[in-house]
């Protein structure tokens, strides 16, 4: 071999040693025979290098994997006898080989085992086995090649092609036939022979078993000496879990209901006498979680069993079940309860099962009844946080337990479903216990209390949230429990937690307060200080923004008397906070943006007469145009990049938040009737310069464009005149990115005024139009991958624009550019339609091309416009469906497809029968398309249904 390339196989290697040693490879791979010097060495272990037998491996595994039909018979038998020496040496070995060697060879045994089992090597496992014997080296070998041959074809999460599923069901066929018997003894003489020497071994080996289980006779498995001998491994303790699991696949096994009830029963008495059901006793929490999944497994599998059963109308047997599954049900509850989550965790499906079972039942039992509270008392208790959680530094573990309380909420909102009256009851008998002593209760005791009455909301449902309309038990208990959380003075209680949840079903039940306005008071303050607000955790605070945003949204007509005395209180927190001051704000900018939507919703929803709404919305809004000049001032003198970055976003925070304030309003009328129209124009004026600063560019024009699309609709036609020179200062040197931004204003202010801003489009297209050329033609990269998105989005932008155009009935817009500039255009979409493989694109240029010849198609169109038709279009219509990347099985392909025949079935209708005479005579006849075929399609685009034409277009 070549010694010098062997070196590059070391990861530490330079980089020409290892270049060197990949072209090697490539070599070896390809060459008829040059790979038998790899087989020579593995047969004969001349290397000791770790690497060097890897690579040797490597090359054997491209032979069988993409060459084995082209080796000789001489060469196959080279590869079985250099695996056989192969493994004969690691008998004799001290040590065993690393442990990525031995998956890597059991890879390549199971590999030409899949080629030649089912033809040249059928006594494949007879072979290993008579080799191996019991050597501890050999079995480990064994025990990987049979993970590696389960990998390869029993594996369900592997997709194989139709061709590789047959020959995999014909090998398990014939394995069935053949060798399983023998395998399961070799196993179980392993599993007794190692279970004390070689832990290790022994528990690849049940893994073994757990993952042929699924797909052999059961009864080789689930027989008496096997399953005591699992059970004694369950005492073991480096064995349990694995046995553990092994057990668990036994009971997964798809099989008839009855037997299934019969297995999972003895397996149960035999389990429950050997002691396992005393799970308190049981310190080990690993061993615990596998053996919560194991009862898991076995509960699910007797509620499908009793499913079936109860379908078939198997009386006798799916009641026999349904004990079965009863009998399960206080181990269900110790494992629920149990203070490792994970151990809960892993028995909630069964839980989850059972009570779509007793859901289904005509009537339940008192120990059923009995057993629906169990559960739900450990649902609640399970739902606590516990001492070690992190709430101002939340890691894996918190993330974990979130998880896990979503399991939860899916058990209790089962529970409703299956017994709201008991759920309602039991939620209520908590909550006023805890509220009665909030103040001597640990926070956990009282945050679950209030989730408790949240988690209600979602699991007794209510349209529309009207939770406290209609005079029924479950409104007053609500109602009971809301009383008392807002008159208890539980908002106060020092941790975030329950800060958090006392807002969160504030808001939940919001229309709590219009039942019982007399409350508002109390939880409006609860909101402003220092519980909400100003509470001292920043977390609670961002929350409390956003909460405090819908609650007023919801209550506006109950905030009259408040309106003043809310803005007074929360003035400090609407200022715009300077870049240069290094006191952290009470509030991030995105939680000011709620505060200013609230302002602005208490503003315009107030009763106070129009000028006192007037001067509240210009007192809002003048402190940011006043900062927005100042620092505008500033920023063209800034050097520093950073300082510069930093003032440019709090310009753009004081346009988004005068952007937010206009939320509030839905449309002109409303603007006009708060005299508001005046603060806005003044906050056009003060924002549109920044558009004309040269540096920061790109976040300005964002949050300046943002602001104009709001003012197109509180304004409507007054924004009118700012357009032109904003537009003007918008496309002076700008990115792919601002243009794609810019395009949807120009296509707002069309799609609203129409004829009234026909003069600018006109003035505006081809300047548009040519910037949009410009930065389409910019060179870029090969390989840059978001250039090329960023044009592709662009390329979009444009189309979308030209059919705004196009389908807002203002023709004279494109029609007045002049002959050369409208050809041009014309030339993009046909391009669009036909070159780029973008069938999102491509469908608005066949859009746009039906609409051009809707307009100037016909016989007063535009002159030259037919010429262009045959020239263009129609080859436009033909040729698009013919390329390469026109893909049929893609859904936005065949919407191109529809948009296609439209685009022929409109000029047929504006052109006639000269257009079927032009596609008879000359188009069709210049692609060679028979005359039968140019005939039949002839007939289809007269037809009046345009589906025939689309059907046939497709076929």
């Amino acid at each position: 071999m070549d010694e010098q390339a062997l070196l590059g196989l070391n990861p530490n290697a330079d980089a020409r040693y290892r270049q060197r040693a990949m072209a090697y490879f490539e070599q070896l791979k390809e060459s008829q025979d040059a790979w038998e010097v790899c087989a020579e060495a593995l047969a004969k272990g001349i290397y000791s290098d770790d690497h060097v037998k890897f690579f040797c491996f490597q090359v054997l595994e491209h032979q069988i994997k993409f060459r084995h039909g082209c080796l000789s018979a001489v060469q196959q038998q080279l590869i079985r006898e250099t695996l056989m020496k192969w493994l004969q040496i690691q008998l004799m070995n001290a040590q065993p080989e690393k442990a990525f060697i031995r998956n890597k060879a059991a890879q390549v045994f199971a590999l030409t085992f899949i080629m030649e089992y089912l033809t040249l090597w059928p006594k494949f496992f007879f072979d290993i086995l008579s080799l191996v014997g019991l050597n501890p080296h050999g079995v480990d070998i064994y025990l990987r090649t049979l993970m590696a041959i389960d990998a390869e074809v029993v594996d369900r999460d592997i997709l194989h092609t139709p061709e590789e599923t047959r020959r995999n069901t014909l090998i398990k066929d014939t394995m069935r036939e053949q060798c399983i018997p023998s395998l399961v003894e070799s196993w179980f003489q392993i599993l007794q022979t190692y279970q004390q020497s070689h832990p290790e071994l022994t528990c690849q080996c049940l893994e073994v078993v757990g993952a042929y289980v699924s797909w052999i006779d059961l009864n080789l498995i689930a027989n008496d000496r096997f399953v005591n001998l699992l059970l004694s491994q369950m005492s073991m303790e480096e064995l349990r879990e694995e046995a553990c699991d092994c057990l668990f696949e036994i009971v997964n096994k798809g099989m008839d209901p009855v037997d299934k009830t019969k297995l999972v029963e003895s397996l149960c008495q035999v389990l429950q006498s050997a002691g396992f059901f005393n799970v308190e006793q049981e310190e080990d929490v690993d061993f615990l979680a596998k053996f919560s999944r194991l009862v898991n497994g076995m509960g699910q599998s007797l509620v499908l069993s009793w499913t079936k059963l109860a379908k078939a109308g198997s009386v006798k047997d799916a009641a026999e079940t349904l004990q079965a599954v009863e009998a399960k049900v206080p181990l269900l509850l110790q494992l629920l309860v149990h203070e490792d989550d994970d151990i809960s965790a892993n028995i909630v499906g069964f839980c989850y099962e059972y009570l779509h079972v007793l859901k289904q039942l005509p009537q339940l039992t008192d120990q059923q009844k009995a057993n629906i509270e169990a559960i739900m008392l450990a649902v609640m208790k399970k739902l606590t946080y516990d001492d070690e959680y992190n709430f101002e530094n939340e890691g894996e573990d918190e993330a974990m337990f979130v998880e896990y309380r979503k399991q939860l909420k899916m058990l209790l909102d089962r529970l409703a479903q299956v017994s709201p009256e008991l759920l309602l009851e039991a939620v209520r008998r908590v909550f006023t216990n805890t509220m009665q002593n909030w103040q001597t209760a640990l926070f956990m005791e009282v945050e679950v209390a209030i989730r408790l009455l949240y988690m209600l909301g979602e699991a007794l449902p209510a349209a529309h949230g009207a939770h406290f309309s209609g005079d029924t038990a479950k409104t007053s208990a609500l109602q009971d429990m809301m009383r008392t959380l807002v008159s208890c003075g539980v908002s106060s209680y020092q941790h975030s937690s329950v800060a958090l949840e006392f807002f969160e079903t504030v808001v939940r039940y919001d229309k709590f307060f219009i039942v019982e306005p007399q409350h508002i008071p109390n939880v409006l303050m609860a909101f402003l200080d220092q519980r909400g607000l100003r509470h001292n955790s920043p977390k609670v605070r961002s929350r409390v923004a956003y909460l405090f945003s819908r609650f007023i949204k919801t209550l506006h007509k109950h905030m009259n008397a408040f309106v003043e005395d809310i803005l007074t209180r929360i003035q400090d927190l609407l200022e715009l906070a300077p870049p240069e001051n290094g006191f952290p704000a009470l509030l991030t900018s995105d939680d000011q943006l709620f505060m200013f939507e609230t302002a602005g919703v208490l503003i315009v929803n107030g009763e106070s007469p129009v000028e006192r709404k007037q001067a509240l919305m210009r007192s809002l809004l003048t402190p940011l145009m006043d900062a927005f000049r100042l620092l505008l001032a500033k920023l063209p003198q800034e050097s520093e990049e950073e300082r510069q970055a930093a003032l440019a976003d709090c310009l753009s925070h004081a346009v988004g938040f005068a952007s937010r304030t206009s939320k509030a309003f839905s449309n002109k009328q409303t603007v006009k009737q708060c005299g508001c129209t005046e603060v806005y124009r003044d906050c056009l004026q003060t924002f549109l310069p920044a558009l004309s600063c040269p540096v920061q560019r790109s976040v300005l024009r964002s949050s300046v464009r943002s602001f104009l699309h709001r003012m197109i609709i509180c304004l409507e036609e007054e924004v009118l005149p700012f357009v032109p020179a904003a537009s003007e200062h918008m496309l002076k040197d700008c990115e792919a990115k601002d243009l794609q931004e810019f395009i949807p204003l120009i296509s707002q202010i069309t799609a609203k005024f129409k004829r009234q801003v026909s003069p600018f489009l006109q003035q505006i297209f081809m300047p548009l139009v040519l910037a949009i050329f410009e930065v389409l033609a910019r060179p870029a990269e090969e390989n840059d991958q978001t250039a090329a998105l960023e044009k592709q989005m662009l390329r979009r932008s444009y189309f979308s624009f030209i059919q705004t155009i196009a389908g807002s009935g203002m023709n004279e817009v494109m029609a007045n550019q002049g002959a050369e500039n409208m050809e041009r255009i014309v030339f993009t979409i046909i391009q669009g339609a036909v070159d780029f493989p973008d069938p999102i694109a491509q469908k608005i240029c066949f859009i746009i091309l039906t609409k051009l010849v809707e307009l100037w198609g016909g016989k007063d169109g535009m002159v030259g416009f037919p010429d262009f038709i045959y020239k263009n279009i129609v080859p436009a219509c033909f040729l698009a469906p013919l390329k390469p990347t026109f893909d049929l099985s893609d859904a936005q392909t065949v919407l191109v497809l529809s948009e296609c025949a439209l685009t022929l079935k409109m000029i047929h209708l504006k052109r006639g029968p000269e257009f079927i005479q032009f596609l008879q005579q000359e188009y069709l006849p210049s692609l060679q398309v028979t005359p039968e075929i140019s005939q039949e399609l002839c007939q289809v685009l007269q037809q009046p249904d345009i589906k025939v034409l689309k059907n046939y277009i497709k076929v």
